[in-house]
């Protein structure tokens, strides 16, 4: 464990060693990092700041995909920003056997299990802190009914479908809603979309067509359920003024952006 560093407000911030175990690449812009290492105490929905072996001098933060492990797991959902010369490495370079110091979890994106039902809206990889919150619900007794829209430009973005429709069949108190903007998949090819490609994922006559706000908005106001929005800023934009126009209340709703 490395020494505690401090902050400017002179609290000591402690920083976790995590080994990469595990680089997945399903898309040519999306990767899926697995890591195991010292247990570190973040909530379900908090985003932690990550420095890497390649690039020490830098640092970045991502939301865990998966709730805290006292076996020290970490998941992370990593997207390539165009012009993201670190996140572009991370999706393509990263490798087995790399360390990571991992610190500073923060945030307050999280789900009050006497709340109310639950609708969370994930754009691209702003699915990894929601689906972090769902298995943390997993582990209640009677966790409430949740409602997942998860949406892509094209069916081939919703690169966890296959992880989402099985929790779907073995969560009897959560329901996924697929939405993407264009019905069929673009001419050029992904060739990691081809080398990950499974059988298991939703049905074609399952995907729901527009934006996510178009599609949340279609549905009426949420004016009892716990609402929370994670995506890109212009996904977080849209929706949330979609879902304060058709008449959820502002102060139900929590959003991150990417």
């Amino acid at each position: 464990m490395t020494d505690p560093q401090h902050l400017g407000n002179g609290v000591a911030q402690q920083e976790w060693t995590a080994t990469v175990v595990g680089h997945h690449r399903l898309r040519h812009d999306v990767a899926v990092i697995r890591l195991i290492g010292e247990f570190v105490p973040f909530v379900a929905g908090q985003s932690v700041e990550i420095r890497t072996q390649r690039h020490p001098g830098v640092r970045r933060r991502l939301s865990p995909a998966l709730p805290p492990s006292l076996d020290g797991k970490l998941e992370f959902h990593v997207r390539a920003v165009p012009g993201g010369w670190l996140s572009g490495s991370l999706v393509a370079d990263t490798e087995a056997g790399e360390e990571w110091l991992i610190s500073a979890p923060q945030g307050s994106f999280a789900v009050d299990p006497e709340g109310g039902e639950v609708v969370m809206i994930a754009g691209g990889t702003g699915l990894a802190p929601l689906r972090a919150q769902i298995l943390e619900l997993a582990r209640l007794a009677e966790p409430p009914r949740t409602y997942l829209f998860v949406g892509g430009r094209y069916p081939r973005d919703l690169y966890a479908a296959d992880m989402l429709y099985l929790l779907a069949e073995e969560l009897e108190w959560l329901t996924v809603v697929p939405v993407v903007e264009s019905l069929e998949d673009p001419d050029w090819p992904d060739e990691w979309f081809e080398h990950s490609r499974v059988d298991v994922g939703f049905p074609a006559d399952e995907l729901l067509e527009g934006t996510l706000a178009e599609v949340v908005g279609a549905h009426g106001a949420f004016a009892e359920h716990q609402v929370l929005v994670c995506g890109s800023p212009a996904m977080v934009r849209a929706t949330v003024d979609r879902l304060v126009e058709t008449g959820t209340p502002a102060e139900r709703i929590q959003y991150e952006g990417l």
